[in-house]
């Protein structure tokens, strides 16, 4: 009898439930059930309906159990930096989203303590006004973290409620700002230097993708029909996608957000990195050198705001019959969570020279992407000390053949699209492992 893994993959946008077992040494996977994820409006800004994603994920697991009968393990992987504020077993709700702009405050607060380059040759992670040490720092002021014993990253916090198991695991802990990039573990440092804000036992040690969490328990076995584990995937879903990829040159993680980058021996700290803005995220084994750039919000944002009713298929061709050649800096704050997407990228050009038409927005969005795309390779192969001539290209966005196309006029390098479910296969691949 085969033995069926399921990898749970959760993106800002939308879920997926993969199961996947392997044939003649070959991993073979099959989606039982998919589901639509975003973040909601809400009196505290905007927030992840935890109860939803619990519920979606119980109901995936049930389909995969009617499907199979059998399931060896099971792992949950997120995006990172978000998490569940714990008192204990209680969640203290609602979980904010990443997105919500009212970290400023907290951010001049941390770097008065320390400073962005104290942090970044500590940690290496790049600087984004979301990362958790600001949102825990925020919580913090506003009297949020009375009482809290811990915090859970989501995907532990899922797994916690199927198994009752608390565990943080390495990969999504690096993208807290908070984790040395050399121990491997929270950094001592940064957290003494915010010691009256952020409570010590906030920060446990940290577990490893293939860990074991826990079994389910009982009630959740009952509701989702069958006995199975619950382990650890490289939980932030980019480490899993990038587990998935067998190169060693830069690749791109291309979905909500483009995560451009290579797999590194060792962090890389230095002052380029941190003017540059690279990141040092944790792997299995080896270190993620990438950048969090824009990805696919733009064409997303821009569909939600002026044709919801039509297929991205749709959308693609409309962007190819355009000429228009302008672009916009798509790296820029604005356009993280603006208002108006449209408006967003009419004022980014003088009067005369905007896109007129829905084709000429997403042209110019597709375009505009490749440019950040040819910025982040330059900057990739300073660091690195040689150039590049594929990049290679996973998630949502390898399927977009204009976006591809576009990326190897622009950037001059031959675009290797893997138009596969890595971050399910990186999250399979660790579970399979275990053996």
């Amino acid at each position: 009898m085969k033995e069926v893994y399921l990898a749970i993959d959760i993106g800002a946008s939308s879920g997926r439930h993969i199961a996947g077992w392997t044939e003649r040494g070959r991993l073979v996977t099959e989606e039982v059930y998919r589901f639509p994820n975003g973040v909601k409006e809400s009196a505290d800004g905007l927030v992840w309906d935890t109860e939803a994603l619990l519920s979606h994920v119980k109901e995936g697991i049930k389909c995969a159990f009617a499907r199979f009968g059998r399931i060896r393990s099971l792992a949950i992987d997120t995006w990172g930096v978000d998490y569940v504020l714990m008192r204990g077993d209680d969640p203290l709700l609602p979980c904010r989203a990443y997105r919500d702009p009212k970290t400023e405050r907290a951010v001049k607060t941390v770097h008065a303590r320390v400073s962005f380059e104290f942090l970044y040759a500590r940690t290496g992670i790049q600087f984004q006004p979301f990362n958790t040490v600001y949102q825990l720092v925020r919580d913090a002021a506003e009297g949020r973290l009375i009482a809290v014993t811990d915090f859970l990253m989501l995907p532990e916090y899922l797994s916690f409620r199927l198994t009752g198991v608390k565990k943080k695991e390495y990969t999504n802990a690096t993208t807290t700002g908070l984790v040395n990039a050399v121990t491997g573990e929270f950094d001592t440092e940064i957290a003494g230097a915010l010691s009256d804000m952020l409570p010590k036992r906030l920060f446990c040690p940290l577990s490893r993708p293939g860990e074991r969490v826990g079994a389910l328990l009982p009630e959740v076995a009952a509701e989702v029909g069958g006995e199975t584990e619950v382990v650890l995937a490289p939980s932030h879903d980019t480490a899993s996608a990038v587990e998935a990829l067998d190169t060693d040159g830069p690749y791109i993680s291309s979905g909500t957000w483009s995560l451009f980058g290579i797999k590194s021996e060792r962090a890389m700290t230095d002052a380029a990195s941190r003017e540059a803005n690279w990141s040092n995220e944790g792997g299995v084994g080896y270190i993620r050198y990438q950048k969090n750039i824009m990805g696919l919000w733009l064409v997303q944002s821009l569909r939600r705001e002026l044709c919801p009713e039509k297929s991205f298929d749709d959308i693609v061709k409309e962007a190819e019959a355009s000429t228009f050649a302008g672009y916009a800096d798509a790296d820029e704050e604005k356009f993280l969570s603006p208002a108006s997407m449209k408006e967003t990228f009419l004022t980014s050009f003088p009067e005369g020279a905007r896109p007129e038409t829905e084709g000429d927005l997403f042209r110019c969005a597709f375009t505009s992407l490749a440019h950040s795309y040819k910025r982040a390779l330059g900057e990739l192969e300073r660091a690195c000390g040689r150039t590049f001539d594929t990049l290679t290209i996973t998630g949502g966005g390898a399927k977009n053949a204009l976006l591809n196309r576009l990326t190897e006029e622009v950037c001059g390098v031959k675009v290797r699209a893997l138009p596969i479910e890595a971050t399910a296969i990186g999250n399979l691949k660790t579970q399979i492992g275990r053996k």
